[in-house]
């Protein structure tokens, strides 16, 4: 459930029979809200209401355990909506992350759909296999998760020109233009999400220089929330502004390139050679923590203790799966 307070602060919360809510503000039992329908107010010892909701998918994205960082809720939304993913469509995504767009892309293609999603890390498909199954109840009939590049997975896991919809969240996507080709069916949708202009530059030019591919279009989107009390009403101080680069291209019909759009290219448009990438150094320039290998234990022995906990099994982990947003 997802509590807010008085001053509008989210505090989401897992209900299990006989526990307690503690605040610095009195407590309540969590027998208060099990069985109550949702929109329910709920009371402190010390008389502090608490709105409480279940969250919605925005919410649980932003509050969920994550070891890498996650695709927000306002791209996750634009990559839904411009790569039109639909029920039943065969998708794959590579650069897994926490699993937070995994769970906006099995929303969209429904159980009859297919999503593959390939990670490099093992430790990081383990946290989002289990953030997407406490988000699900359980696995998801339409999910598989593979650990390792896109490259060495992709063609023993589809055939060619099977797979309708294709989503890149990595540093270096270009690279592989060749395998998401030859898997992408004619008229299927590659999104990539980068979070530089060079890496912008890169993609666009190897898709088109690939000759598979339509001419790529790419955006940014920023998120600006308003204030409203009475006559005053005014933009937020803070917005969401910058988090990434989203470019979309589609896959030509076999044996046939692109039409090459005329074009008057501005003086110094075009490098000489083509720019070289280091990933390493780019996830340094980028400003990517590295997650450390001990906050990858907790977040993993959380989310097993919760499946434990939903199973009905033995309760380890934290004594208290109470988070604050």
């Amino acid at each position: 459930m997802q509590l807010t307070d008085p001053k509008g602060r989210l505090t989401t919360i897992v209900l299990q029979a006989g526990k307690v809510f503690h605040t610095h503000r009195g407590s309540f039992g969590h027998d208060d809200l099990i069985g109550a329908p949702e929109g329910t107010v709920v009371a402190t010892t010390a008389g502090v209401e608490y709105l409480a909701l279940r969250p919605l998918l925005s919410d649980y994205v932003l509050s969920m355990p994550r070891g890498a960082a996650v695709i927000y809720p306002k791209d996750a939304g634009q990559i839904v909506t411009m790569a039109d993913l639909y029920p039943g469509a065969r998708v794959v995504e590579a650069g897994v992350g926490s699993g937070a767009l995994s769970l906006s892309l099995l929303r969209a293609v429904g159980d009859g759909g297919s999503l593959l999603s390939i990670e490099r890390r093992e430790d990081f498909a383990a946290i989002a296999r289990g953030n997407v199954e406490e988000f699900f109840g359980g696995p998801h009939p339409a999910w598989e998760v593979r650990v390792g590049d896109l490259a060495d997975v992709l063609p023993d896991a589809v055939k060619p020109g099977s797979v309708d919809r294709v989503v890149l969240d990595m540093l270096a996507p270009w690279e592989n233009l060749g395998v998401v080709a030859d898997a992408l069916a004619p008229g299927g949708v590659l999104v990539a999400y980068v979070a530089t202009a060079t890496q912008l530059s890169r993609f666009a030019e190897d898709a088109k220089a690939d000759g598979r591919f339509t001419e790529p279009t790419a955006w940014e989107s920023m998120v600006r929330g308003w204030h409203l009390e009475g006559l005053a009403v005014r933009p937020e101080h803070r917005m969401i502004g910058h988090t990434g680069f989203l470019i979309t291209t589609r896959r030509m019909a076999p044996g046939v390139s692109a039409p090459v759009r005329r074009r008057r290219p501005a003086p110094g448009a075009y490098a000489e050679s083509a720019v070289d990438f280091d990933e390493a150094e780019l996830a340094t320039d980028l400003g990517e923590r590295t997650v450390s290998d001990k906050k990858i234990r907790r977040v993993r022995r959380d989310l097993d203790a919760r499946r434990e906990r939903r199973e009905g099994g033995p309760a380890g982990g934290p004594s208290d799966a109470d988070r604050t947003d």
